[in-house]
């Protein structure tokens, strides 16, 4: 049986076209092309105000009230019909850039593209990141939809400072714990982030979060997006700062990653424990990885033996005439190399790499902005300058 979708009095008012012609281009594009999935984000506004919010990069932080640049309905349409969406392969995300999908005014929108997506038989794993309260109803709901391979993530941080972070993280521990309770179609991951060495990696906070785990089919952690503008921010509100310089990618030093490790590898007492979001997510669903990470093999060395033997089976070298095909077809340049860790290119920018990176299973880099050992994917702050790249 459909479990019905909640109502509200009204459906959240959709921006006139000036009101969207002056929203950051960035933003006003509902679809973006990130690692974890083809990302789907028609609603903008949040009254959360997380201090190191991505808001920040959209310049749309003051935003406090949720307002759709479309209707549910042509958001489905865009998504689908979007040069890059592949049904049944492509991962999606929904609304994780600009609000919280769980906000009482926002999920009815959630949960009407859910069940347009579902009712079309897709089977892509779709991904819903929230830290905000989650309902036994909601859950019922969740569990109703009988394709999607449904994720939900809750950002947890244990950030005590409520000038950094207004929520407190027991909401999102809350929601943990009842997301797991009730999860049969769906699976729940717990989403630690963002650590940060200082802020909250104390005994007390790895213990918390040792808690957590027994209630998440997996766990990921990750650092802190540290960028000019949350910056700004932090400047102008007297935040202390956590680094000294800013960074395109997450920072995790290797000290707070290791400080975590040898926490979780102390005894049995954890939860399954990923560095990466698509790992978590895979090995939860029971499935190999979608992003290939099997590869760059050093990433694998806390994953559980189960899941380490299911993305070995599942990792399968592409056939380079036919990868330079394919990144040629999308626009890459010069010399295409298929490497035993990754597809290397030219000329791509994120999203044709994530294209290709998702159809071919397997790592996909730019030549220009190499992945390096042992830090793979994230920023050289806390980590030594010999950390170079791993010959492929």
């Amino acid at each position: 049986m459909t479990a019905p979708i909640p109502s509200q009095r009204r459906a959240l008012p959709i921006l006139s076209s000036d009101e969207i012609g002056a929203l950051k281009p960035a933003l006003a594009d509902v679809i973006e092309y990130r690692k974890s999935g083809l990302s789907l984000n028609w609603i903008v506004g949040c009254p959360l105000e997380c201090g190191y919010c991505v808001r920040h990069l959209f310049d749309n932080f003051g935003m406090k009230s949720p307002r759709r640049l479309m209707s549910d309905e042509a958001a489905v349409a865009a998504l689908v019909s979007h040069e890059y969406f592949r049904p049944h392969t492509t991962p999606l995300q929904l609304l994780n850039r600009a609000t919280d999908p769980m906000l009482p005014v926002v999920k009815p929108h959630l949960f009407t593209v859910l069940r347009h997506l579902d009712d079309q038989g897709l089977t892509n794993h779709v991904l819903i990141i929230t830290r905000w309260r989650t309902t036994a109803e909601d859950c019922a709901l969740l569990n109703s939809f009988q394709h999607l391979r449904l994720t939900v993530l809750v950002t947890h941080s244990g950030i005590d400072n409520p000038s950094i972070e207004p929520v407190d993280s027991a909401i999102a521990a809350r929601s943990l714990r009842t997301l797991h309770e009730h999860a049969e179609r769906y699976r729940t991951v717990l989403y630690w982030r963002p650590v940060v060495p200082g802020l909250n990696d104390s005994d007390a906070h790895l213990e918390r979060a040792r808690e957590l785990s027994h209630h998440a089919h997996a766990t990921v952690f990750t650092g802190l997006f540290f960028r000019n503008e949350i910056k700004a921010y932090y400047e102008t509100h007297g935040l202390p700062m956590p680094y000294e310089a800013t960074a395109r990618r997450k920072i995790m030093p290797e000290a707070a990653e290791q400080r975590i490790l040898d926490t979780f590898h102390k005894g049995d007492s954890w939860g399954a424990l990923f560095r990466k979001t698509s790992c978590g997510v895979a090995y939860a669903h029971g499935e190999a990885d979608y992003n290939g990470h099997f590869g760059i093999r050093e990433l694998c060395d806390i994953c559980p033996e189960e899941q380490i033997a299911r993305c070995q089976a599942a990792w399968d070298k592409p056939e380079p005439t036919t990868v330079t095909e394919e990144a040629r077809r999308v626009g890459a340049t010069g010399v295409v190399e298929v490497t035993d860790r990754a597809i290397v290119v030219e000329g791509l920018d994120e999203p044709p790499r994530y294209f290709l990176q998702h159809g071919f299973g397997y790592q996909c880099h730019d030549r220009a902005k190499p992945h390096h050992y042992r830090r793979h994917g994230r920023a050289s702050i806390g980590w030594p300058a010999e950390n170079g790249p791993q010959p492929g």
